[in-house]
Formats: structure tokens, C-alpha cells, sequence
């Protein structure tokens, strides 16, 4: 087992060192990236980090080589943040579950884009059928939604 002596503050002034194993500065790594994730927010990118140098502070223990250790932190880190990646993907709904409603901001012309207020926020909004007129203020149904931008029918049309 590998082990590195870093000096403490207070020790030093005593003439002494505090020793610090290589698996045991793997854990306080982790534990340092673990409790990042909570003051920077990244959708558990760092949570991710300090898991897999947690991992490799266990297999630290019987494998003493650091490059091996270091070349299985990457792999783990790489394994662990696609993992997190891919759950986020398969919460964040790709499109609308149902026409719901929306109204205009602005009068929107055939085929040219405009303002829609929907759920609370302005969004960028063009008619799915590019020969009708939409009037400013008027209720809408979003029928989907490419990018950034809503296509919308007048509520009208289903009645």
C-alpha cells in the first residue's frame, strides 16, 4: 500500500507529519465531490465523480498502483456520468403529452412565427396549418412542439 505523507497545519508546527494512505485520499476525494454537488448543482455530474472515486478508494486498497487507480477512476467516472445522462434523457419528456392550451401574445400571421404565453412563459409559436390567421390574445391548443418553437391551432377549429 502506497502511502504519502501531506503535512497538517497544526502537526507541522510540532515537527510532525500526518500521513494520508492513497485510498484514504480517494475517499476524502469522493466525500469532497459528493458534498460539491449539493453547492453546484450539475444534475449529479459531480455526484457522479466523487461515487466512482469512492469506488476506486476500495479497490485502492488492494490495488496499490496509482496509474491503475486513476485509469479506473476515469472509466468508472465516464460509466457513472453516461448512466446519470441517460435517466435525465428518459425523464425529460420530448414532447407534448396532450393539446393543452395557450394564448397568443401577438397577432401571428400565416405561415410567420410568433408569441404564445404557455404555462407561464413566452415561447416562440407558429400555426400547424400555415393558411390561418391567429389573432393577439386568442386561446390556442399546442399540438406539438419542435426545438424552441410550438405549433399551435386555434380552439376553434375542434368545436
Amino acid at each position: 500500500m502506497t502511502t504519502q505523507t501531506v503535512p497538517g497545519i497544526a502537526i507541522a508546527l510540532m515537527g510532525s507529519t500526518l500521513a494520508v494512505t492513497t485510498p484514504v485520499a480517494w475517499a476524502i476525494a469522493g466525500a469532497v465531490l459528493c458534498a460539491l454537488e449539493f453547492v453546484l448543482p450539475t444534475a449529479f455530474v459531480i455526484f457522479a465523480l466523487g461515487v466512482s472515486a469512492m469506488v476506486v478508494a476500495v479497490v485502492a486498497l488492494v490495488v496499490p498502483q496509482l496509474s491503475l487507480q486513476v485509469m479506473l477512476w476515469m472509466v468508472c467516472s465516464t460509466l457513472a456520468v453516461a448512466g446519470v445522462r441517460q435517466m435525465a434523457a428518459a425523464r425529460r419528456p420530448r414532447a407534448i403529452a396532450e393539446a393543452t392550451e395557450a394564448k397568443t401574445l401577438v397577432a401571428i400571421p400565416p405561415g410567420k412565427d410568433g408569441r404564445v404565453l404557455y404555462e407561464g412563459s413566452s415561447w416562440r409559436a407558429r400555426c400547424a396549418d400555415a393558411a390561418i390567421p391567429l389573432a393577439s390574445q386568442q386561446q390556442v391548443l399546442v399540438v406539438r412542439r419542435e426545438g424552441n418553437t410550438l405549433y399551435v391551432l386555434p380552439t376553434e377549429i375542434l368545436d
